[in-house]
């Protein structure tokens, strides 16, 4: 294993309950922050994925995994523990790969889904309606008092693809479900947040009784080697989550093997902050694009003000944006961290340059880099005003700290401004009081909102999205039965 500052990277991948080098040799991990190499990892070639692809295939057809629901709830809470028992060093790691501030490890990069990304679908193991019945009936067709059962059953391989924007939460939360269900994976985190999938792969190895096969961690530099998995018969679905770009190609890619599909895709979230809100704290939710440097998929990245108390807003938020100045994602007071790549850091210059091209007010930040950071990858927080929603900086998922303030003339017009988007992934709503929200909030069409402040995440909550934003959700038992076959079994009754 390699050596951090207080952590040791696992470097070898898992496959088939091994850790092995990759065929295609070693590629460096770049900490986002110094733009200095964390250290390396295996490079997987086509050839080792599928023979990750074959171990899961035989873990499914040849081990109890799939049936033995006392022993799959065991497996879950082994991890469960073995990660508890590196938490902290596993933090650390995640600052130093992700470029992920250190306070959000205390919330959704961390502390949040270790909380409860395994306990729950071990709970649900036990609680799941495994087996159900319509009741007997006299079946028209046959003439015969018919006992009816309908049962559900794993799906088979699962192809797990992560991102690097919250690798562990994501990776956690499909590992959780899927082997909760019973079915065996091959996950492939992306080449740029590796160790925290490689470290999952030896904890499994080390200190769990989950058996050779059932998981397989692949590391590779080359996204190709991932679509692999999109590609083989020999895997039955494909949980991703990622952009709406590389969703749309693998359900291209996977229709001729009929993939079974959950995508989260991308989204361009609104938050409206409607006339009778308390105004400051509606207006503070436009900070949300600065935390973690904006890489969230639900980040709300449009406000939407009414047009009557639109100055007021906007200098509001000309207070926030002034006061956030990117910084060192170990210092525990940073929100606003690095994006994670160089090339991250282009395309959201360029959209930044974008909007000032239609015509966007540029209030505060820019595409000039940020004072005193020569090193790392950093953006400046970045505040549009008077935009218009057909505006490109209004369409597109920057995926970076930039936020398109809005005007609305009345609450029908901040709908239909909030839903004029080929995203529906997330929203929010802040009102007066809570009733006036949630109509509003009914009129979205978007998979998970938050009302006056809050938000609904965890293990038990289904979260995903309307139209680009992707095919199914991922948590809850609404996730839980994604990863399920459905089979109806009828007998002469007794």
């Amino acid at each position: 294993m390699g050596e951090g500052v207080g952590v040791r990277f696992e470097t070898k991948m898992m496959i088939d309950g091994k850790l092995v080098d990759g065929e295609a040799g070693a590629f460096a991990n770049i900490n986002p922050a110094t733009e200095e190499v964390l250290g390396e990892v295996a490079d997987a070639s086509n050839a080792d994925m599928h023979r990750a692809i074959d171990a899961a295939r035989r873990a499914f057809e040849e081990t109890d995994w799939s049936t033995n629901h006392g022993f799959r709830q065991r497996c879950l809470l082994q991890l469960q523990e073995a990660l508890e028992s590196e938490q902290e060093e596993l933090r650390e790691e995640l600052i130093l790969e992700a470029g992920c501030p250190r306070a959000i490890t205390h919330g959704p990069q961390l502390d949040a889904p270790l909380s409860d990304a395994l306990r729950y679908p071990a709970q649900l193991i036990g609680e799941y309606p495994w087996e159900t019945s319509p009741g007997d009936a006299l079946v028209s067709v046959t003439g015969v008092n018919t006992t009816r059962r309908i049962w559900r059953e794993p799906i088979g391989v699962v192809g797990a693809i992560v991102p690097w924007n919250f690798p562990f939460e994501i990776s956690i939360h499909k590992i959780g479900q899927a082997l909760g269900t019973g079915n065996t994976v091959v996950l492939k985190p992306a080449p740029d947040t590796p160790y925290n999938a490689t470290r999952l792969g030896r904890l499994i190895a080390e200190s769990t009784d989950i058996p050779p096969g059932v998981v397989n961690v692949v590391t590779a530099s080359d996204h190709l080697v991932g679509e692999q998995l999109t590609l083989s018969p020999k895997v039955d679905m494909i949980s991703f989550t990622g952009s709406t770009p590389v969703g749309r190609r693998i359900m291209e890619k996977g229709a001729a093997t009929m993939k079974r599909l959950f995508l989260e895709l991308g989204g361009k979230s609104a938050t409206i902050v409607l006339e009778d809100a308390d105004f400051a704290v509606g207006c503070m939710m436009g900070i949300a694009p600065c935390m973690h440097a904006g890489q969230g998929c639900a980040n709300p990245t449009r406000l939407l003000l009414p047009r009557s108390r639109y100055d007021e807003g906007v200098e509001i938020l000309r207070g926030i944006y002034e006061g956030v100045v990117p910084g060192d994602p170990q210092d525990p007071g940073t929100l606003c961290g690095p994006v994670i790549s160089d090339r991250q850091r282009s395309r959201i210059r360029g959209y930044i340059r974008k909007g000032v091209e239609e015509g966007a007010t540029l209030l505060v930040g820019g595409a000039e880099p940020p004072d005193g950071r020569e090193k790392g990858f950093f953006v400046r927080p970045t505040l549009f005003v008077n935009v218009d929603n057909s505006m490109t900086i209004a369409q597109d998922e920057i995926f970076g700290p930039v936020l398109s303030v809005i005007p609305f003339d009345d609450e029908d017009d901040a709908v239909r401004i909030a839903n004029d988007s080929p995203y529906g992934l997330a929203g929010n709503v802040m009102a007066g009081t809570v009733d006036h929200a949630l109509a509003v909030a009914k009129r979205l069409r978007a998979g998970f909102i938050g009302v006056n402040g809050t938000a609904g995440y965890g293990a038990d909550t289904p979260f995903g999205g309307y139209k680009a934003s992707g095919v199914g959700r991922q948590n809850g038992v609404a996730g839980f039965d994604q990863y399920t076959e459905i089979k109806s079994v009828a007998y002469p009754a007794s």
